[in-house]
């Protein structure tokens, strides 16, 4: 009984989507094989492996080029997003029980991974710890990224005040208590009941959307091509105009550097 007054709640239905979604296959993006991956291409190897044991910001690593990599990251989500909602609205109304909720996941699934990406691009440390719980400063993280991305200004100014928190004390790792109990938290409980509200009204617009089979699918996937791109774009946008994600003052690319010189170099962390 409880529980399903707790899930009529708006901030406990999102925290619910959240939870889900993280434990979809994929959603999880290890931040190490993220970054070698993408700045391959841009960036040298010592670059690449500076930028995983500190930050890319740490590393030197220009604005553009991260800008670069992280539009080809959301290009790429929103293509395997809007291909998956295409599909699921294929089958029509006699379909939707089963294929809403799965849409409604996967597609908060990917803004999950984009915003990983994101976050990681722009020096942000590893979310997920490498136990599998879903722990709560990482749950308050993410809702404030999706906050973003609905375009939530109180949820801009709050990864503002993380962002500045880790500047200031060069943390590796998010702030705790500024996320589970500080002055950060209640804006993370408004923003997860707003996120709530909202995620119900597209859940709805999709369900109409796929009542029409080919036709739903079509209109599906346009209109999560139409939502998770401007998302996207929003939280790359904030993320990339922090402090947090400019490059470190005095370094040199390609200079090679011994990171346990670095001021910012975590002795107690692990490669």
């Amino acid at each position: 009984m409880s529980t399903s007054k707790d899930l009529g709640n708006p901030e406990s239905r999102f925290s619910a989507i959240l939870g889900s979604a993280t434990r979809l296959p994929g959603v999880r993006i290890d931040r190490a094989s993220y970054l070698r991956r993408a700045l391959a291409r841009h960036c040298t190897e010592v670059e690449v492996e500076r930028a995983i044991e500190l930050s890319p910001a740490a590393a030197g690593i220009p604005l553009e080029v991260l800008d670069r990599v992280a539009n080809e990251s959301i290009t790429y989500e929103t293509a395997k997003v809007s291909a998956f909602s295409a599909a699921a609205g294929m089958p029509g109304i006699l379909a939707l029980p089963a294929t809403v909720p799965a849409d409604l996941a996967q597609y908060t699934g990917h803004v999950l991974r984009v915003a990983q990406k994101l976050a990681y691009l722009y020096s942000w440390p590893d979310l997920f710890s490498e136990d599998a719980g879903l722990d709560d400063a990482t749950r308050s993280v993410l809702t404030l990224f999706v906050g973003v991305m609905f375009g939530t200004q109180s949820a801009n100014t709050a990864v503002g005040k993380v962002a500045t928190m880790m500047s200031r004390e060069v943390a590796r790792k998010l702030p705790q208590k500024a996320l589970t109990q500080g002055v950060v938290y209640p804006v993370v409980k408004k923003v997860a009941a707003y996120l709530g509200v909202q995620m119900t009204k597209q859940t709805f617009a999709k369900s109409v959307s796929k009542a029409i089979p080919v036709v739903g699918a079509v209109v599906s996937g346009g209109l999560t091509l139409a939502t998770f791109r401007p998302m996207a774009k929003r939280l790359k946008k904030h993320l990339s105009g922090l402090d947090l994600a400019k490059p470190a003052p005095g370094v040199v690319i390609g200079e090679v550097v011994d990171v346990h010189d670095s001021p910012i170099h975590d002795p107690g962390r692990t490669a």
